[in-house]
């Protein structure tokens, strides 16, 4: 849990409400994991980052291992 938290709460409508359980249940999370870890990503604030290059094994390229590095560079470099 953390430290200190604040509650808001949120007017979703159905079908988000109803996305956002199956994610949490599909996760092995809590609602409220889910929703904070969203929020950072949108929001950019949070501690959590997404490399473009984490899912390159599934691009149909032959070349992502030897070239990884350069890739995960580039994805750095752009996202400061």
């Amino acid at each position: 849990m953390l430290a200190y938290v604040r509650r808001t709460t949120v007017k979703l409508p159905d079908e988000l409400d109803a996305r956002l359980r199956c994610e949490a249940q599909r996760r092995g999370s809590t609602i409220a994991e889910v929703t904070r870890a969203a929020l950072e990503d949108h929001l950019g604030t949070g501690q959590r980052r997404r490399l473009e290059a984490a899912a390159a094994g599934r691009s149909g390229r032959s070349d992502i291992s030897e070239r990884i590095e350069e890739l995960i560079r580039a994805e750095v470099d752009s996202s400061r």
